[in-house]
């Protein structure tokens, strides 16, 4: 499982993808977030501002990623 570290209160979904590098760009991760291909929490999201703090998973394409402080 990979980790993102926050620098701030919360990361954003598409920023989460990119820098655990699950994704190349932000129009990749807008992209692959609204077809419904990343979970968090186990819930599919497709919003791509969603707010991350910590605790929370990402799923994407068989990966992992875990939001820590």
């Amino acid at each position: 499982m990979g980790v993102v570290k926050l620098r701030d209160e919360f990361i954003k979904l598409g920023q989460a993808l990119k820098a655990a590098g699950l994704v190349e760009s932000g129009a990749e991760a807008k992209e692959v977030i609204t077809d419904g291909l990343v979970q968090v929490n186990g819930e599919t999201d497709t919003r791509r501002g969603r707010k991350l703090y910590a605790g929370d998973i990402i799923t994407f394409d068989g990966e992992e990623v875990k939001i820590e402080d």
